[in-house]
C-alpha cells in the first residue's frame, strides 16, 4: 500500500512539473520565428521544480519520478531528451523520446540527500541544442530508518556520597542520522529505563541527577543506570536507542572509628627494653584513603610514664611500646586507656559526630630471671698512696632482685687490673689494696667488678670502679733538667748565668711554693738567688771565679712546704771558658795545659839540671832537686820523687806511642764493597800496587776471551812491571784487567785506593809518606795564624811556642 502511495506521488509531480513547462515552451518555440504570434518578451522555456525520491524505496522495476516535456516537441520523434549530472546513467536514466526519469536503485538519505543534475533537448538527427541547457535537483525524501545512538557510550561518572538531590552527575547525549527538519524523525526524549529511584534524566537535555538524597557509599558503592532515547518526540513507532552509565559513589568521611572491642588485654616480660612492641589497635572506619587515618593517644597518665602508643606507617593501627624499663617486683600490671581520633574531619558531617572512639587496655608485667643490680650506676672511691698493702679502699653491692635472699658473689675482672694492685671479698664486695700504690705513677684505677648469682652462674652484672690514689708528700724536689752551663772569663760580676727551675712530682708540692738555695759561704764562686716562683737565677758574685781547668759545682739544696717538709741537694756544673767577642765560646780548656805527646823542651832542660845538681851532691837529705816546670812555680823534689817522676813519663811517653800504633791507618786504607770471588779471590789484588801505582802492566794481546761459557783453564796473571802511571790509568788497567779474566763472574767491582794522585798543588794530606816517619828534617812551615779566624783555636792549641828553657 506504502508503495502504491509513494508511485502515485511520483507521478502527481511529474505531471505537475510537466504542465508547468507546457507554456514556456510555446514562448520559446515562438521566438525563434516558428509560427505563432510574436511577442515583445521571449520567457524561458524551462520553469523547473524540485523532484522527489522517497529513500529506501526498493521495487521490482525502475520507479518513475518526473517527465521532462518541452514545447518543441511536438510528437514528431525528432526531440531527444538528454540529462547529465549526479548519477546520471546509474541512479538516474532518462527516456530520451518521452523524457521520462526513473531511479534505478534503492537511495539512502544519509549517504547523500540530493542529486544535481542537467537536461536538455536536442534534434535527435543533428545533435543541435533545440533549447539551452537547464539544471535541476533531484531531493531524497527522508523516512524515519535510523535510531538514535550514543556515541560516547557506556558513560562512567563518580558523586560524592551523601549528596542533596538533584546533585548532577554526567549528561548523556544521541544522535539520530534522520533529518531533523522534516517530521519528528530525529527528535529525541531520554528515559531511564534501569537505576530508578535512585537517578533521573532531564528528558530534553539528558543530563543524570541524583533522584534520593543520603546515598551512603558504605552501604553501595555502584549503580548501573540505563538510559534510553527515542525518536519520534518519544511516540509509539519511533526508533530508539540505549546507553549504560556506571554511577560510583566516592567516599566522605561520614563515618566516626569504632573499636570493635571495649577492652584490650596485653602481656609483656620485664627485661623488656624501650620500644619492645607490646601489641596492635585497630579501630574501624569503614571510610577510604585519607578519611580513615587515625591517630592514637593514652589518656590516662599512669599508662603514658610506661607506654607509648603511635600510629603505624599506614595510618590504620596503633602500636602500644615500652616507653620505660619495666620491673615486675615493683609493678605487676598496668590499666589505662587509649582514644582512636580521625585525623581529616569534614565540617559538613559533624552532625555525624563525634569522630573518636576510647577503649581500655590492661597490661600484665611477667617477671623473668635477671641478672644483679647494684645499688650504684658506678662507683668512684679513693685510698691514699703508700698504704700497705690490704687498705680498705670501699665496698660495692649488688642484690638479686628476684630474690632478695640469693648470695652473691664478686670479682674483679682480670683486664681492668693487670697489675693485681686490688683485691675484693668474694662474699660482701669489701675492695682492698693488694700493693702500696704510688700516685706519681698512676693516679687512676678504673676497675670493673663482676656480681654473680651463686645458684645461677649465668646471671651475671658488671659495674665500674674508679679508685683515686690521694696524694701524699713523698717526693723532695728536684731540678727540672741537668743543668751544665758556662761562664765567660770576661764576665762582669753579677751577670745572670742561667735561670734554675725545680719541680715537684707530689701533687701538693706542685700548688705550693718550692725553695731553692745555694752555697752559704761568703767567699762562694757563685750566687743563688731564690725567685720563689719555683726557680732562681745562678749569679756570677762580685767577685769573679778564679779560672781554672776544671768545671764549677755548685750545690743546690731543695726543699718543699709540705707536710712534712721534704729537701734535697743538686749540682749545677758551670764551666769557665774563653769566648770570642760576641759572646759565642772560644774554647773551655786553659792556654797551659799539658800536650798528650809529652813535656816542653823547656821542662825537659829542667830535669836535665836538676838531675845534674844531684848527682853533684853527696848529702841527698840536705838538699832537694826543685823542678821548674812552664807556667808553674819551681817544684822542689826529693830522690824519690825523681824516681816515680821519670817513671810516669816514660809511661806517659810509651801510652802515646801505643796510640799512635792503634791508630795506623795504613792497613785500612783499601775497602772492598763486593765479596769477591772466594778464597781465590786473594791474588786478585797486589797491596804494594794499590800503594803505589807505578807498577800497572799492560794488557795481554790476543783475542778477548768469551764470557758466554765457563773456561777450561784459569788464564795466568802477567805480571805488573813497574812504571809511572796516573791514578785514572791505573783504574783503566785494572777494569780492562776484570774484563779479560774469564774466570770470573761478569759483574763490575768497586775498588777504593789509598793512593791520591800526583800533580797537586797542596800536596799530600797523608802521613804515610812524611819526613817524620822516615827521619827526614821537616820544612818550614807555615803560621797558623796566617790562616785566618776559622783556624783560630787551632792555632792556640797547637801553635803556641816553647817557653824558653831556664
Amino acid at each position: 500500500m506504502w508503495g502504491l502511495v509513494r508511485l502515485l506521488l511520483a507521478w502527481l509531480g511529474g505531471w505537475s512539473c510537466m504542465g508547468r513547462l507546457a507554456a514556456p515552451a510555446r514562448a520559446w518555440a515562438g521566438s525563434w520565428g516558428g509560427p505563432g504570434p510574436a511577442l515583445l518578451r521571449t520567457r524561458r522555456s524551462w520553469v523547473w521544480n524540485q523532484f522527489f525520491v522517497i529513500e529506501e524505496y526498493a521495487g521490482p522495476e525502475p520507479v518513475l519520478i518526473g517527465k521532462l516535456h518541452s514545447d518543441v516537441d511536438r510528437g514528431e520523434g525528432r526531440t531527444k531528451y538528454l540529462l547529465t549530472g549526479e548519477g546520471a546513467g546509474t541512479v538516474f536514466v532518462i527516456d530520451e523520446a518521452t523524457g521520462n526519469i526513473h531511479v534505478t536503485k534503492s537511495l539512502d538519505r544519509e549517504e547523500k540527500a540530493q542529486y544535481v543534475l542537467l537536461a536538455q533537448a536536442v534534434d535527435r538527427a543533428s545533435n543541435r541544442p533545440l533549447e539551452p541547457p537547464s539544471e535541476f535537483i533531484i531531493k531524497v525524501q527522508d523516512i524515519n530508518d535510523n535510531p538514535p545512538i550514543f556515541p560516547l557510550g557506556p558513560y562512567h561518572a563518580t558523586v560524592p556520597e551523601m549528596s542533596n538531590v538533584g546533585t548532577s552527575v554526567i549528561q548523556v547525549t544521541a544522535h539520530d542520522a534522520d533529518d531533523p527538519s522534516y517530521g519528528n524523525s530525529a527528535k529525541l526524549v531520554y528515559t531511564v529505563l534501569d537505576g530508578l529511584p535512585f537517578f533521573s534524566v532531564d528528558p530534553q537535555t539528558g543530563v543524570v541527577r541524583t533522584a534520593i538524597p543520603n546515598m551512603d557509599r558504605e552501604t553501595q558503592e555502584e549503580f548501573l543506570v540505563v538510559i534510553q532515547a527515542k525518536d519520534m518526540g518519544g511516540h509509539m513507532g519511533g526508533l530508539s536507542g540505549s546507553t549504560t552509565v556506571t554511577v560510583t559513589l566516592s567516599d566522605v568521611n561520614d563515618n566516626p572509628p569504632k573499636f570493635p572491642q571495649s577492652l584490650y588485654q596485653f602481656s609483656v616480660m620485664e627485661t623488656a627494653g624501650p620500644g619492645t612492641l607490646v601489641g596492635r589497635l585497630r579501630a574501624q572506619d569503614p571510610d577510604l584513603g585519607d578519611n580513615a587515618l587515625m591517630a592514637y593517644s593514652i589518656l590516662d597518665g599512669e599508662g603514658s610514664e610506661a607506654f607509648s602508643i603511635s600510629t603505624d606507617p599506614r595510618g590504620r593501627d596503633g602500636l602500644l611500646t615500652v616507653r620505660k624499663p619495666l620491673d615486675f617486683e615493683t609493678r605487676r600490671s598496668y590499666s589505662f586507656r587509649v582514644e582512636a581520633t580521625n585525623t581529616l574531619i569534614d565540617p559538613a558531617y559533624l552532625r555525624r559526630g563525634p569522630f573518636k572512639d576510647v577503649a581500655s587496655v590492661r597490661v600484665a608485667v611477667q617477671d623473668a630471671p635477671e641478672p644483679p643490680a647494684f645499688t650504684q650506676a658506678a662507683y668512684r672511691l679513693a685510698v691514699p698512696e703508700n698504704k700497705s698493702p690490704g687498705t680498705l679502699v670501699g665496698q660495692v653491692s649488688a642484690a638479686d632482685l628476684d630474690s632478695r635472699a640469693s648470695p652473691i658473689r664478686y670479682s674483679i675482672l682480670p683486664h681492668s687490673d693487670p697489675e693485681h694492685c686490688f683485691s675484693i671479698e668474694p662474699e660482701d664486695g669489701t675492695i682492698r689494696t693488694a700493693v702500696p700504690l704510688d700516685r706519681e705513677a698512676r693516679v687512676w684505677h678504673n676497675l670493673t667488678v663482676l656480681a654473680t648469682e651463686v645458684d645461677s652462674s649465668a646471671q651475671a652484672s658488671r659495674v665500674q670502679v674508679a679508685v683515686q690514689t690521694l696524694d701524699e708528700n713523698d717526693n723532695a724536689p728536684q731540678l727540672a733538667e741537668p743543668y751544665d752551663t758556662f761562664v765567660c772569663e770576661s764576665a762582669a760580676p753579677g751577670q745572670l748565668i742561667q735561670v734554675i727551675r725545680a719541680l715537684d712530682r707530689d701533687e701538693v708540692g706542685n700548688n705550693s711554693r718550692i725553695s731553692l738555695q745555694g752555697p752559704l759561704d761568703p767567699d762562694a764562686n757563685f750566687t743563688v738567688r731564690d725567685n720563689r716562683d719555683g726557680s732562681a737565677s745562678l749569679l756570677l758574685p762580685s767577685r769573679p771565679a778564679p779560672p781554672r781547668q776544671a768545671p764549677y759545682l755548685v750545690p743546690i739544696e731543695l726543699w718543699d712546704w709540705g707536710q712534712p717538709a721534704l729537701s734535697s741537694t743538686a749540682t749545677v756544673t758551670v764551666s769557665v771558658c774563653r769566648c770570642r767577642p760576641d759572646g759565642s765560646v772560644a774554647s773551655c780548656r786553659p792556654e797551659a795545659q799539658l800536650s798528650p805527646a809529652g813535656l816542653s823542651t823547656g821542662a825537659l832542660l829542667a830535669i836535665i839540671t836538676c838531675v845534674g845538681t844531684l848527682l853533684g851532691r853527696s848529702d841527698w837529705n840536705q838538699a832537694a832537686p826543685c823542678l821548674a816546670l812552664p807556667a808553674q812555680r819551681p817544684v822542689c823534689a826529693s830522690p824519690p820523687a825523681l824516681v816515680v817522676l821519670f817513671v810516669a813519663l816514660r809511661r806517659q811517653k810509651q801510652e802515646a806511642l801505643m796510640v799512635l800504633e792503634e791508630e795506623d791507618v795504613r792497613e785500612n786504607i783499601i775497602t772492598y764493597d763486593d765479596e769477591g770471588g772466594g778464597e781465590e779471590d786473594t791474588e786478585a789484588f797486589d797491596i804494594s800496587a794499590l800503594q803505589n801505582p807505578d807498577g800497572a802492566a799492560p794488557p795481554a794481546p790476543g783475542q778477548p776471551a768469551r764470557r758466554d761459557v765457563l773456561p777450561w783453564a784459569r788464564a795466568p796473571r802477567q805480571p805488573r812491571p813497574p812504571g809511572p802511571a796516573d791514578v785514572a790509568q791505573l783504574l783503566a788497567l785494572r777494569l780492562r784487567g776484570a774484563d779479560d779474566d774469564p774466570s770470573v763472574p761478569p759483574y763490575d767491582s768497586v775498588q777504593v785506593y789509598g793512593y791520591e794522585g800526583r800533580g797537586s798543588s797542596c800536596g799530600s794530606l797523608s802521613s804515610l809518606g812524611s819526613g817524620s816517619e822516615i827521619g827526614g828534617a821537616p820544612g818550614p812551615a807555615e803560621p797558623l795564624d796566617d790562616w785566618g779566624p776559622l783556624f783560630r783555636t787551632l792555632a792556640e792549641l797547637y801553635g803556641a811556642k816553647e817557653p824558653p828553657a831556664p
